[in-house]
């Protein structure tokens, strides 16, 4: 599989996995000149920026740890990007990363790490 069809099925996991917790998903692969967020979703009424991370293995590290400082920085930016075109009177936001391992062995492990930048 390549890195694209991993990242594809990682981010539709990622996307279930917050449904199923509760969350209403507004806006997935959005972009704008300066990159793309993966996820837009409204926990109550908090809206959350999620970044989605997947692995086929964790020889590298594990997703959330390529998450690093300059990668938090840029969805900031594309989080206020974003906010900006729509406009409205957002006060909450927070900033989540859903870390998932694929491997051909064993089912997906999905980390949905809350509020971490």
């Amino acid at each position: 599989m390549s890195n694209q069809e991993l990242g594809a099925r990682g981010e539709a996991l990622a996307a279930l996995h917050l449904v199923d917790n509760g969350m209403e998903l507004i806006d997935r692969n959005w972009r704008c000149r300066h990159g793309e967020l993966d996820i837009v979703a409204r926990d109550g009424d908090v809206t959350v920026f999620v970044e989605v991370k997947t692995r086929s293995g964790i020889g590298f590290g594990t997703p959330a740890e390529s998450v690093t400082y300059t990668k938090q920085q840029r969805i900031r930016r594309l989080a206020l990007a974003w906010l900006d075109e729509r406009g409205g009177p957002w006060v909450r936001i927070r900033f989540d990363v859903v870390a998932i391992v694929m491997t051909d062995e064993c089912d997906p492990a999905v980390s949905h790490l809350r509020g971490v930048f």
